[in-house]
């Protein structure tokens, strides 16, 4: 079963608090409120889980690279702290060679980990994209 979307949830609170407002019926109020806290806190452990799942897939999938996988290691691990970055940020959080920063992204671009998302030559950004994905999941805003 789907869940309501956030339209009905919005409905339903501002329901509730005017109850609490012409009746006091503080009780029904905060059943709804401690049942979304305690879905908010659901979601979130689920999608904790869902990017620890991915961070070490990824991390088997980096270390079976062998020749940079190490300096590779350290350029994922950037990524999973800010999932959109620029290679000039990636070199200043790792102490890496802006080189090796390069030449670690398109490794990582190439097995599926990360994607250039400007198609310029200079100024590049990459995206840890399906870190975002998770990320972003059920945070659509209602039309």
């Amino acid at each position: 079963m789907r869940a309501p979307n956030i339209t009905t949830y919005r409905k339903r609170y501002y329901e509730l608090l005017n109850e609490v407002r012409l009746t006091g019926d503080w009780e029904a109020w905060l059943d709804f409120f401690a049942d979304a806290a305690i879905h908010t806190a659901t979601k979130a452990v689920e999608r904790a889980q869902q990017l620890m799942k991915l961070s070490a897939e990824d991390g088997l999938r980096i270390s079976r690279m062998k020749r940079i996988s190490g300096t590779a290691h350290l350029v994922h691990k950037a990524m999973l702290e800010r999932p959109m970055a620029s290679p000039n940020w990636v070199q200043e959080k790792t102490q890496l060679s802006p080189a090796t920063v390069n030449a670690c992204l398109r490794e990582l671009e190439h097995i599926g980990i990360v994607k250039e998302i400007t198609g310029r030559k200079r100024n590049r950004l990459y995206s840890y994209a399906e870190y975002i994905r998770i990320m972003s999941e059920g945070t659509d805003l209602p039309r």
